[in-house]
C-alpha cells in the first residue's frame, strides 16, 4: 500500500551544500543570498551560485525556496525588494519571510511569487495560520514547540495553507522570532540573523531570594531534533512538508541527513515504515553530527531530557571505555571498530567538563573480539586514563560516502542562460538573413553572399543547429530553429555561418544587457513607487499615554498614584493569577479615575491554552497583545494595542496592524530611536509606543529550567515556583543574571538582566511624535513609584514644551540599566 508523503526540504548553506541535498533525494532547498537572511556569516550563497543552484534543482525536479527571513529596517525595504527581484530572476520558486510587512510589499511587487511564512513569525495556532493565508501566504513554517494535537487543531481549523514543520537539527530553546537575548547581550539579533547563541552558554540557576543554587550547566541548551519516529503521525496530522535543519553545516553533514530521512519517507510512502528504525539507520545521523537526540515536543512537553546539560556542542557516537596503556598505544573497548582517519574523543566518566581530549586515529589493530565487543588498540599521542569514555566524534567512511553522492552531481558551469530563438529566410539569389531571438530583443544579420543550390546536404534543422548552437560562454541557450520561410536545398558555406553568429551575438549581448538594466531600473521604480505609496496620515490630537505594566494589583494602584495614565496588567507573568473578582473591582476602579486597564495576553496562547486565556478575555477588557492571532481575531471588537512580540519593525509592518485594527503599535525593542521615528512617520509618531523602561522578555521558552532542576514532571511541579522557589534567576559565566518568570502555562520568560532605560531618548522621540510611553515592572521589588513618578516629570516638562534639564534626565535615569538598542542597531 502507497500513501503520500511530505515534502523533504534541506539547508543549503552552500552550492556543494545544495549539491548534496539534491544528490541524497531532496525535494526542495532553502538558502539564503547575500543578505537578508537568518544567516549571516558565510552560510549563503552569491547570486552567481543561486543561478546554478536552481539550474541543478530544477534539472532534477526539485525547488529552490529563498530565505528573506529577518525583519526589515525602514532604510532597507527598497534594497530588500530589490535583492529579492534578483533572486527571482535567477530562478527561486518561493520566498521565506519573516517580516509582517514585507509579505504585503512582496505580494504587490511580485503577485505571482509563493510566500511562506517563516517559523520566525511564531505561528502556532490557528489564529496566526489564518491571518497569513488571508494575507497570501501559501505556506507557513509552524512553531518548533507545537504537538501533534496543536497541528491537527490548525489542520482543522485552516484547511487552505500548507503546514511546514522542522523533523531533524539544531533546536531553538525559546519560541523563533520572541529570543531578544542575543540582541540584548550584543548587538547580534536572532531577527536579524546574528545571533550569539546565549542558549548555549553554561548557567547557574539560583533561587533571587535566599542565593540558594538549585542547577548548573548548559541549562538551555536544547538537544537536537530527531523526529524519525513521529513521521507517521506528523503526515497525517497534515504536515505537508518536512524540514532539516542546518544551513551552517557542511556539505557531508546535508547529505547524510537527507538520505537518512529519504529512506524513512520511501518506508512510509511504501507502507513499510516502522517508528522502531534500526539502529544501522539512525546510526549515521548520530554521528554525522549531534548534542544528544529529542525527539522534539510533538507528544507533548519534554522534562530534564530535553536539555544537553553537560555540553553545548557536538558529542558524535558513545563506543565504549578506555581500558589503558599498553606501551605506546592505548587500549579500548569499544562496540564499534575504529578506523584509521576516525575522530575520537574522551571523556571524564563524570562528565566532559571534569575532563576531555581528543585526536585522529592513526595507527589502529584489533586485539580481540567477543560478545560485541571489541578491544583496540590505537596510537596515542597523548595518555587517556583508564575508565574514560570513548567517543567517536567522526567517522572517515561515513564522510567519504557523503562525498561521493556529490560526486555524482555535476554543477553546472556558467550561470543562468537565456533560450535564444532563430528563424531562417531566404531564396535562392538571396542573402541568408537570420533573425536571432533573446529576451524579447530581436537581432537580424545577413550574408554578405547570395545562396545557392546544394549539391549535396543542403541547409536544414541540423546542421544550422550545429552551428548556430556553439554558443560557447555566451550567456545563450539555442532553443527553436525555425525553417518555414527557408526555400529547401540551398547552400551555404559553414565559414559565413560561423559570421553571422558571430555578428549576431556581438549584437544580442549588449542588447540583452541593456534590456536587463532597463529592467533592473524599472523594478526599483516600481518598489520606490510601492514603497511611497503608504498613506501619509496627520491623526487628531491626543493626550500623552504614560502606560505601567505590572503584574501584581497593587502595583497598578502604586503606578496610578504616581502618575501612570494606562494600566498594562500581566496576569499571565506568574502564577496563580488573582482572582477574576479583584481584576474585575480594579478595572472598575480604574475606569472611574479615567484610567484605561489593558489586559496583557501572552504572546503564545497555543490551543490547550485558549480555555484559561478565553476566561480572562470575557472580562470585556481593553487589550495589549503580541500575539499576532489575537491581534486580527479581536483588534476590530476591542481596543487593541499590538505588543511588541508582533515585531513591529518598519511602518509596513505597523500599516498591516492599523488594517487589522489596532489603536495603537508598540515598536519593536530591537529598533534604534532613529529607526523608531522613521518606522512610525508617516502617522507623524501617533499612534506608538516605545517601551521606555524595564526589562523585555528575552525569550519566552516551552522549558521550565527549575522542574528540570528537580527532575520533576512538567505541569506536576506548581509547588516549587508557588511555594518553593517563586523567585528564581539564570546567571552565565560573565555574572549577568537573567530573572525567570515561570508563567501561566507552566512557560519560562527570561528577563533581561538590567531594565533598559531610555530617558536620555524620550525629547528626540517626542520631537518625532511619539507620545507613548511604556514602563515595565516584571520583577518583585521593582521601582514603581520612583520611575513612574520620575517618567511623569519628564513627560510633563515635554508636553509643556520646555527642554527637560540634566537633572529631569538623572533623576529618571537613577540604579543600574542599559540603554538597550535606543543606539545600538541590531
Amino acid at each position: 500500500m502507497h500513501r503520500a508523503v511530505p515534502e523533504l526540504l534541506a539547508p543549503a548553506g552552500s552550492l556543494d551544500a545544495a549539491r548534496a541535498a539534491i544528490a541524497n533525494g531532496a525535494d526542495a532547498v532553502y538558502l539564503g543570498v547575500e543578505k537578508f537572511n537568518a544567516r549571516d556569516d558565510g552560510a549563503q550563497l552569491t547570486l552567481a551560485e543561486l543561478e546554478q543552484a536552481c539550474r541543478l534543482a530544477h534539472a532534477r525536479g526539485a525547488r529552490v525556496y529563498l530565505t528573506l527571513n529577518v525583519l526589515i529596517k525602514p532604510a532597507e525595504l527598497e534594497d530588500a525588494l530589490s535583492h529579492l527581484g534578483s533572486c527571482v530572476d535567477a530562478g527561486v520558486d518561493a520566498v521565506l519571510v519573516q517580516d509582517l510587512g514585507m509579505i504585503g510589499l512582496i505580494g504587490q511587487v511580485y503577485p505571482d511569487l509563493e510566500i511562506h511564512g517563516s517559523t520566525q513569525l511564531t505561528v502556532h495556532d490557528a489564529g496566526g495560520a489564518r491571518l497569513l493565508q488571508q494575507m497570501g501566504v501559501s505556506r507557513v513554517v509552524l512553531a518548533r514547540e507545537n504537538t501533534l494535537d496543536d497541528i491537527r487543531v490548525i489542520r482543522a481549523a485552516v484547511s487552505g495553507i500548507e503546514l511546514e514543520s522542522f523533523v531533524h537539527g539544531a533546536l531553538c530553546i525559546a519560541y523563533s522570532g520572541q529570543c531578544f537575548m542575543s540582541g540584548m547581550i550584543s548587538e547580534r539579533s536572532a531577527n536579524r540573523g546574528a545571533c550569539a547563541q546565549s542558549c548555549r552558554k553554561e548557567y547557574t540557576l539560583t533561587d533571587a531570594t535566599t542565593s540558594a543554587v538549585l542547577d548548573r550547566g548548559y541549562l538551555i541548551s536544547a538537544k537536537d531534533l530527531a523526529a524519525w519516529e513521529h513521521l507517521a503521525a506528523m503526515a497525517d496530522a497534515g504536515i505537508g512538508c518536512l524540514k532539516i535543519e542546518g544551513r551552517k553545516k557542511k556539505p557531508e553533514y546535508v547529505a547524510t541527513v537527507t538520505r537518512g530521512y529519504r529512506r524513512f519517507l520511501n518506508d512510509l510512502a511504501a507502507g513499510n515504515w516502522k517508528a522502531e528504525v534500526p539502529s544501522e539507520q539512525t546510526e549515521p545521523l548520530v554521528q554525522i553530527y549531534s548534542r544528544g537526540f529529542t525527539a522534539g515536543m510533538y507528544g507533548g512537553r519534554v522534562g530534564r531530557e530535553y536539555i544537553t546539560r553537560s555540553h553545548p556542542d557536538n558529542r558524535g557516537l558513545v563506543l565504549g571505555r578506555v581500558v589503558g596503556p599498553s606501551g605506546k598505544d592505548l587500549l579500548v573497548s569499544v562496540t564499534r571498530p575504529l578506523h584509521s582517519g576516525d575522530g575520537v574523543g574522551f571523556e571524564h566518566p563524570e562528565g566532559s567538563a571534569r575532563g576531555n581530549t581528543g585526536f585522529t586515529v592513526g595507527r589502529v589493530r584489533t586485539v580481540s573480539s567477543g560478545n560485541g565487543v571489541l578491544t583496540q588498540a590505537i596510537a596515542a599521542p597523548r595518555d587517556v586514563p583508564a575508565g574514560w569514555v570513548v567517543v567517536r566524534s567522526s567517522q572517515a567512511s561515513l564522510l567519504e560516502q557523503a562525498r561521493a553522492s556529490l560526486a555524482a552531481v555535476t554543477t553546472p558551469a556558467g550561470g543562468a542562460r537565456q533560450p535564444l530563438q532563430v528563424r531562417a529566410t531566404g531564396r535562392n539569389g538571396s542573402p541568408l538573413t537570420l533573425h536571432w531571438t533573446a529576451d524579447q530583443q530581436t537581432v537580424t544579420v545577413r550574408s554578405a553572399i547570395t545562396l545557392s543550390p546544394a549539391t549535396r546536404h543542403g541547409l536544414d534543422a541540423a546542421s544550422l543547429r550545429r552551428q548556430l548552437g556553439r554558443l560557447g560562454d555566451t550567456p545563450f541557450a539555442l532553443a527553436a530553429v525555425d525553417l518555414s520561410a527557408l526555400e529547401p536545398n540551398l547552400f551555404m558555406p559553414v565559414s559565413v555561418l560561423n559570421d553571422l553568429r558571430q555578428e549576431a551575438i556581438a549584437a544580442l549581448v549588449p542588447a540583452c544587457e541593456q534590456v536587463r538594466a532597463q529592467d533592473a531600473v524599472t523594478r526599483r521604480a516600481r518598489v520606490r513607487g510601492t514603497i511611497a505609496g503608504l498613506p501619509r496620515t496627520t491623526p487628531p490630537g491626543v493626550a500623552p499615554v504614560l502606560t505601567a505594566e505590572v503584574w501584581r494589583l497593587e502595583d497598578a494602584e502604586v503606578a496610578v498614584a504616581a502618575g501612570a495614565t494606562e494600566i498594562s496588567l500581566d496576569l499571565f507573568l506568574r502564577h496563580p493569577p488573582p482572582p477574576v473578582s479583584r481584576v474585575r473591582g480594579l478595572i472598575e476602579t480604574m475606569a472611574s479615575r479615567g484610567v484605561t486597564v489593558r489586559l496583557r495576553t501572552p504572546t503564545v496562547v497555543r490551543p490547550d491554552d485558549r480555555r484559561f486565556v478565553d476566561k480572562w478575555l470575557a472580562l470585556d477588557t481593553a487589550l495589549v497583545s503580541g500575539h499576532l492571532g489575537i491581534v486580527a481575531e479581536l483588534a476590530r471588537e476591542r481596543d487593541l494595542v499590538a505588543d511588541y512580540g508582533v515585531n513591529c519593525f518598519n511602518e509596513f509592518t505597523a500599516a498591516e496592524l492599523f488594517r487589522l485594527g489596532a489603536r495603537r503599535v508598540v515598536l519593536s525593542i530591537e529598533l534604534t530611536a532613529d529607526e523608531m521615528a522613521q518606522a512610525s512617520a508617516p502617522w507623524l509618531g501617533r499612534a506608538f509606543d516605545v517601551v521606555a523602561y524595564g526589562r523585555p522578555e528575552g525569550m519566552t521558552i516551552e522549558h521550565c529550567v527549575l522542574s528540570a532542576a528537580f527532575d520533576r514532571e512538567p505541569f506536576t511541579c506548581r509547588d516549587l515556583c508557588v511555594a518553593k522557589h517563586p523567585n528564581v534567576a539564570l546567571t552565565d559565566q560573565v555574572g549577568y543574571t537573567f530573572p525567570v518568570a515561570t508563567d501561566y502555562a507552566c512557560r519560562n520568560r527570561l528577563l533581561h538582566s538590567r531594565p533598559v532605560n531610555a530617558a536620555s531618548y524620550v525629547p528626540a522621540l517626542w520631537r518625532a511624535g511619539i507620545r507613548n510611553y511604556r514602563l515595565v515592572f516584571n520583577v518583585p521589588g521593582d521601582p514603581v513609584a520612583e520611575k513612574t513618578k520620575a517618567f511623569r516629570t519628564l513627560i510633563d516638562t515635554l508636553e509643556e514644551s520646555r527642554t527637560p534639564n540634566a537633572e529631569v534626565i538623572r533623576q529618571t535615569c537613577q540604579g543600574a540599566f542599559t540603554r538597550g538598542h535606543f543606539a545600538r542597531p541590531v
